[in-house]
């Protein structure tokens, strides 16, 4: 298999609530809510970077469409890492997200491989990293 990962969809439990909280809280850019004339077809795409995007879809619809029962959920099933380039960024999109409805799990902070993260979680309590590496150039 070669590496191309191109949409990373979060199931989410109020469509309408978490665009809002990524289009208007966080800034993303988006067409919006697409898929209305299908029953379990309802998404929004989010542009990341290129060849990237973030989805968001109900988790009633996933559990449909993947004919797996939906069960509950646990926050550390995975976390969604976004690179900035300092510590002032780190703080900065973690004010802006809390700002937004996030729920800020931990501050901005030294860590101990020599970097700066914080943690938030989203309105369906997935976990956002925010982090700076002195090692990664972060390149728009």
């Amino acid at each position: 298999m070669k590496p191309r990962i191109s949409v990373i969809t979060l199931g989410v439990d109020d469509l309408e609530r978490s665009l809002k909280f990524y289009q208007d809280g966080l800034g993303l850019p988006t067409l919006g809510i697409v898929g209305k004339e299908f029953e379990h077809g309802m998404v929004a795409f989010f542009d990341l970077q290129s060849y990237l995007k973030l989805a968001i879809w109900n988790r009633k619809d996933i559990a449909y469409d993947t004919n797996i029962k939906q069960t509950p959920t646990s926050p550390t099933e995975f976390t969604i890492g976004h690179n900035v380039n300092s510590k002032e960024e780190v703080d900065k999109v973690i004010e802006q997200a809390e700002k937004a409805g996030a729920v800020v799990t931990v501050p901005g902070h030294e860590t101990f491989w020599g970097g700066y993260s914080g943690y938030f979680q989203d309105p369906d309590g997935h976990l956002w990293e925010v982090v700076w590496n002195p090692d990664w150039e972060i390149t728009e």
